[in-house]
């Protein structure tokens, strides 16, 4: 973990080079600042409800997810 410069533990930003390229992720992975999508979780739910961005695959009744594929795609859409 890196070091900030009073000497506590700073979580370093994930990004997209180190974003999955299959699989599912859980909301955490997804959203800023450790994520690739920077917007909070209210504005995220928002637009999963608009059709902004993708639908969550539930695996469980306290277990949701997103195929990396879709983030991946939303990822591309908006560089575009």
């Amino acid at each position: 973990m890196a070091q900030s410069s009073d000497g506590a533990g700073v979580r370093p930003r994930a990004g997209v080079n180190d974003f999955p390229h299959t699989g599912f992720v859980r909301l955490t992975s997804v959203l800023g600042p450790i994520g690739p999508i920077p917007v909070g979780r209210s504005t995220w739910w928002a637009g999963v409800k608009s059709g902004r961005f993708p639908k969550p695959v539930k695996l469980g009744p306290r277990t949701t997810v997103w195929r990396v594929e879709d983030i991946w795609a939303l990822i591309e859409r908006g560089a575009s």
